[in-house]
């Protein structure tokens, strides 16, 4: 009897881990497209050695996965040109104009020639404008940043290169205090949802992405 219940635990538990999904391998892009498009905007982003990148100089357009997320984990890497800016979006809907009127983002940042360094709720790693990291972890220019988010039962982790450096519940009055006295204030939309689409940032620059991986919990 104890035995058979075992095995049923056993069952339930493997039963309930769900694969990696591979978004992008280092040589096929797989459940992505344009924001507000139907297919992937390749006159913006190429594939070069092993990297999903932004095309210099041209109109940059935003990444969004096909498939919505509540419960997930997101695994990637990142590195930047000099005085580089993009982000990491998740719980995005396409209604408004621009991808950050409803997604909450994880700041991708040069924390040493950026503008944006000089505030901690704008440098990398950060819940932007929001919940600045609780340090800096981020890798000088030209080596690539490993990025993990967490979210489950609405509570969410920013992980930088191996350390947890944000953690917060979505739905807490502390996130709804934050909203308030940040510039997304006034966008009716923003942070309304705790499902939605991941998203990376094209229209900042030059930015390279690898090893992109996805998985629900």
């Amino acid at each position: 009897m104890l035995r058979s219940l075992l095995l049923i635990l056993l069952f339930v538990s493997c039963s309930n881990k769900t694969e990696w999904v591979m978004l992008f391998d280092g040589t096929k892009v797989n459940g992505l497209r344009g924001y507000k498009m139907d297919s992937f905007p390749w006159e913006s982003w190429v594939i070069k050695d092993g990297t999903l990148k932004t095309v210099p100089g041209k109109h940059g357009v935003d990444l969004i996965s096909q498939d919505t997320f509540e419960d997930f984990e997101l695994e990637l890497e990142w590195k930047l040109q000099s005085g580089g800016n993009s982000g990491i979006f998740y719980f995005a809907s396409e209604k408004g104009d621009f991808i950050w009127q409803s997604a909450p983002e994880m700041q991708v940042l040069d924390n040493l020639a950026h503008q944006d360094r000089l505030r901690k709720v704008t440098s990398a790693g950060a819940l932007y404008d929001l919940i600045a990291p609780s340090q800096e972890m981020v890798k000088p220019i030209g080596e690539f940043n490993s990025v993990r988010i967490i979210s489950k039962n609405k509570q969410i982790e920013h992980w930088l290169n191996g350390e947890k450096i944000v953690e917060y519940k979505v739905d807490s009055e502390t996130i709804k205090y934050l909203i308030s006295k940040s510039k997304f204030k006034d966008m009716p939309i923003f942070f309304k949802s705790y499902s939605g689409h991941i998203g990376l940032q094209g229209d900042h620059g030059e930015v390279w992405y690898r090893n992109i991986r996805i998985r629900k919990l």
